[in-house]
């Protein structure tokens, strides 16, 4: 049972939330610090949050006045005084209808603030996130940063929107109408204090018991889900080994243990209004029977009373508002934190003045030391010489280093210590948008963009004409495939290129390579996961794409770097062997273990 429940949370989701009135309040750490933050986005609309305040006090002015007005209309009909009622009555419609109008506008202005503020705090982290250093993205869930970018800010927008007016609307309405009642009898005022109270306790107490279990629900909801999305993703293996009644078993007892939350959760929900209604109502008797009392003896009018009850409504109304409102504000301020957290992150180095448009591609590591975490290290003393025009293959057992190499010499990373130069220039001398424009790269997993075939091949370089997209396309040997489909070079990709095979993905990454002329080439074991017979047809490209460039292979499979000029094997960060594939096989050491294993079948 303990191994279910562990799998069980294993299933939750990122993202998951529950009913977002009864979403599980999230504590910020330094709560004082992002309201300051969050208030300097607001300085930017003064005049915005200006009318806001100003439509939110009419408001609250006119709830309070109205029940007075209703006082007196009472009073004028009892006292007999019928040629005031028209002037009382007229007064009452133009209170309310000022009421409704501000009601609109607050809703309105409202709207447009937090959409304004949430699109500035939008733009700043989205810009902030396309030049975070890679080391963050690689250390950070992607899942993560997009929540956000999509709930957190989400979460910001709808507080601004329906939280910040409800605030300052229920503080100024508690405020004026304590002080109204006092003013009209402090004894009944304070009598009135008992179910203000009494509303205090059991909006604690419930709430309290009902964000247990919609939180409880939340959990079980996202166990749910994943048992769901877990079965869906992976239902060829379910099938394939038959497990569907396991997964059905599961399943069930995830939903009927959903199912007895739900119902206690909803349970609590639905007492919330009663139990108020009682309370509320308990407030009308004590107003009613003390208020009668006080009015038989001329303390007060009936018109008083009446008044009293809509303002003992109106008191205790706004409490439980800003109970519920300060948890939103709460998950808010967290939500801001999250978002601020990725606005300061330092941007990725990028310093160097110097630019390579003349370079020669000769690559020279010296005595190169890193790590990527502290304590760990990935490259010991790494020296390595390409000379320009050379290609160079990496090899190696997985987590050798191979990759961490390209990472360095893309300025992905900083080193620790040693340097790496290009021509004799240190590439922190370098600027590091000349030195990407001046080096291309095709990965193992190749990044295609929804957008057409056309416009993929130009993202390496977006001023490059028609004739050279189909001069790259036809080196890259993938013309005559975009020809045959239905719309050519303007058929317009799936996201991630989905739409297509993973070879026909390969040749277009190398085609986006060709179109941009770079002096230096990077190949990330590019034909690891296609078939032979378009690893050829990739082999073939990658050749024509390599003339007169300096070239840096990574590859698992040795046929395709048995003519390069040097060939590096890599053990731990050390190069333990280099040479060409000839002399390294003669050799016999970790290379020759490593052909025999993939040619001759032999065990190493």
């Amino acid at each position: 049972m303990e191994n279910n429940k562990q799998a069980k949370d294993n299933f939750k989701m990122p993202g998951m939330r529950g009913p977002r009135s009864r979403q599980q309040v999230e504590k910020p750490k330094n709560g004082k610090k992002t309201m300051i933050r969050l208030c300097k986005y607001f300085s930017s609309e003064k005049l915005m949050l200006l009318g806001l305040i100003s439509a939110v006090i009419i408001v609250v002015v006119c709830s309070v006045i109205a029940p007075s007005l209703q006082s007196n209309a009472i009073d004028t009909i009892a006292s007999k005084r019928f040629e005031q009622l028209p002037f009382i009555l007229l007064i009452m419609i133009i209170v309310y209808l000022i009421n409704s109008i501000c009601n609109f506008f607050q809703s309105l202005i409202s709207a447009k603030l937090s959409q304004r503020i949430v699109k500035k705090m939008r733009n700043d982290l989205f810009e902030k996130i396309v030049e975070l250093p890679i080391q963050y993205i690689d250390n950070h869930s992607h899942g993560d940063i997009m929540s956000r970018m999509t709930n957190d800010v989400e979460n910001i927008s709808n507080t601004i929107s329906q939280s910040l007016s409800s605030l300052v609307s229920g503080v100024l309405t508690i405020i004026g109408t304590v002080l109204i009642m006092i003013w009209y009898c402090w004894q009944l005022a304070l009598l009135s204090c008992f179910t203000v109270i009494l509303t205090i306790l059991a909006t604690k107490y419930l709430s309290g018991a009902m964000r247990k279990f919609y939180t409880k629900r939340q959990v079980i909801l996202g166990n749910l889900n994943g048992t769901v999305e877990e079965m869906v993703t992976g239902y060829k293996t379910v099938v394939a080994y038959n497990h569907q009644n396991e997964v059905k078993k599961t399943f069930n007892e995830t939903s009927d243990e959903l199912t007895k939350t739900g119902i206690i959760a909803e349970i609590l929900g639905g007492s919330m209004g009663p139990v108020m209604n009682v309370i509320n109502n308990i407030g009308f008797v004590i107003i009613a029977a003390f208020g009668g009392f006080f009015a038989i003896n001329n303390m007060i009018s009936i018109g008083v009373i009446s008044a009293f009850i809509v303002y003992a409504k109106q008191f205790g109304r706004p409490i439980d508002e800003i109970a519920q409102i300060y948890g939103q504000i709460q998950t808010a301020i967290a939500s801001a934190e999250r978002v601020f957290d990725i606005i300061d992150v330092k941007s990725e180095d990028k310093s160097g003045s110097n630019n390579m448009d003349s370079l020669q591609g000769i690559i020279s590591f010296e005595h190169v030391n890193f790590s990527y975490i502290k304590g760990k290290t990935v490259l010991s003393d790494f020296n390595l010489e390409v000379p320009a025009g050379h290609k160079v293959a990496l090899v190696g057992a997985t987590g050798s280093g191979k990759t961490t190499v390209v990472n360095l010499l893309m300025r992905f990373y900083d080193i620790d210590s040693g340097s790496i130069k290009i021509d004799g220039v240190n590439i922190k001398d370098i600027d590091c948008e000349n030195l990407r424009k001046n080096t291309a790269i095709v990965l193992q997993d190749t990044i295609l963009f929804s957008d057409t075939i056309k416009n993929n091949l130009k993202y390496s370089n977006e001023n490059a004409d028609d004739e050279e997209v189909i001069n790259a396309a036809k080196l890259s040997n993938c013309h005559n495939m975009i020809m045959q489909m239905k719309d050519g070079y303007d058929t317009v990709l799936s996201e991630g290129g989905h739409n297509i095979s993973q070879g026909q993905r390969q040749l277009l990454s190398i085609g986006r390579a060709v179109l941009a002329s770079p002096k230096i080439l990077i190949l990330d074991e590019a034909t690891s996961s296609v078939d032979t017979r378009t690893e050829k047809h990739i082999q073939d490209a990658m050749t024509k794409l390599m003339k007169n460039r300096t070239s840096l292979i990574i590859a698992h499979r040795l046929s395709t770097i048995q003519d390069a000029d040097l060939i590096v094997v890599l053990d731990n960060g050390k190069i333990i062997e280099k040479g060409n594939h000839i002399e390294l096989l003669s050799k016999k050491g970790k290379y020759y273990d490593l052909y025999m294993t993939q040619f001759a079948g032999n065990a190493t």
